[in-house]
């Protein structure tokens, strides 16, 4: 149905505020150093609930805010500097090209078919950075080690570090890091993003890339490689087995995914947004995620079996036997939990991981 006159008279006029209140809000950005996301989202968190506006509405606004400031970052930048990518032109390596490229610096690629030019591409560059699948990922650095300066800057991106971090530091003397990147590949920048990093050896030569990060508006945290793949079986790979999961059952149900949000939760649409960014990714990604290691196949087996022990009592129509069950998780979460998350008005969780500081690297 067609606004009547009237009332887009009115839309015009509020777009026109709304169009002026972001220019303003853009300008004060500008001219200032930016509150971090969850900041910002804090603070108006309860105006969003009263006014019943989503907070993931205004996160896009605040991500669009951040976006335009972009090339102000780019006349900043100091000065260029000389990196490769292994695995550049997959979904990941291409955004961290795209956005180290933005501010100057000079990305060149080096994927499979070109290791017949590695020496040329490794041996001059300030910074290799390896972004291949999981499985291929420490034969990679192995295979690229034989190349790099005792001065070049060695870092993978992958989603497990333990492994590729001792590779790192095993054939290659000069300085290792490793960095897990909490996003997918289909952000625009990395304001409000996590980057967990995991320092190796020499970790200074690393801090321009840190700063870059961090200015652009994302979240370093800082940890181990053991603490970070204890963490990820549960951050990550039983995350995506619950996922995998559901969107398996839709798809063999049959359920009409469209209809159902006619008449949806807001939990439930935010839920099944979740699974079509999953089952949007590559589904060699996402497989290899949940069998990187043995710890999260065991981990995963166990919630299998307890969502097997679950059903079964619903099978049984054991309503004492649930009502158990629930109570029991749900001390735990009062007990555990409620220090870390703030009301449910708000943000939803903040930083659920905090782990001890092992490096005098300054982020």
């Amino acid at each position: 149905m067609p606004l009547k006159s009237s009332d887009s008279d009115r839309l015009k006029k509020t777009d026109q505020r709304l169009i002026a209140l972001l220019s303003d809000r853009i300008s004060l950005l500008a001219a200032s150093e930016q509150p971090s996301l969850d900041e910002q989202l804090a603070d108006v968190a309860p105006l969003l609930a009263e006014a019943g506006i989503p907070e993931s509405v205004w996160a896009g606004v605040l991500n669009s805010c951040h976006t335009t400031l972009i090339p102000r970052y780019a006349t900043n930048h100091v000065s260029p500097r000389q990196i490769t990518i292994i695995g550049g032109r997959g979904r990941m390596g291409k955004l961290f090209k795209e956005q180290l490229s933005l501010v100057g610096n000079n990305v060149s690629v080096l994927e499979y078919e070109d290791w017949e030019y590695a020496e040329q591409l490794l041996s001059q560059t300030e910074l290799v950075l390896v972004s291949v699948p999981i499985e291929h990922t420490v034969d990679v650095i192995k295979r690229a080690a034989k190349y790099l300066a005792p001065t070049t800057a060695l870092c993978d991106i992958t989603s497990i570090k333990t492994q590729p971090t001792q590779a790192m530091l095993e054939h290659h003397s000069g300085p290792v890091m490793g960095l897990h990147p909490m996003f997918g590949p289909n952000i625009k920048s990395f304001f409000g993003q996590k980057v967990v990093v995991c320092p190796g050896r020499k970790n200074d030569s690393f801090q321009w890339l840190l700063d870059f990060i961090k200015s652009q508006g994302g979240e370093l945290i800082v940890c181990t490689p053991e603490e970070h793949d204890q963490m990820m079986v549960i951050v990550q790979a039983t995350q995506h087995f619950c996922r995998f999961s559901l969107g398996v059952f839709l798809a063999q149900a049959k359920i009409d995914v469209q209809q159902s949000l006619t008449m949806s939760t807001p939990n439930y649409r935010q839920e099944i947004d979740i699974v079509k960014r999953l089952f949007s990714q590559n589904p060699h990604l996402c497989v290899d995620i949940m069998l990187a290691t043995e710890e999260r196949c065991d981990a995963i087996s166990f919630l299998a079996d307890t969502y097997s022990r679950l059903a079964k009592l619903v099978a049984m129509k054991d309503r004492d036997a649930l009502i158990q069950e629930f109570e029991k998780a749900q001390s735990f979460f009062e007990e555990k939990i409620n220090s870390f998350m703030q009301p449910l008005n708000t943000i939803a969780i903040q930083r659920d991981f905090q782990p001890k500081l092992h490096t005098n690297i300054s982020i």
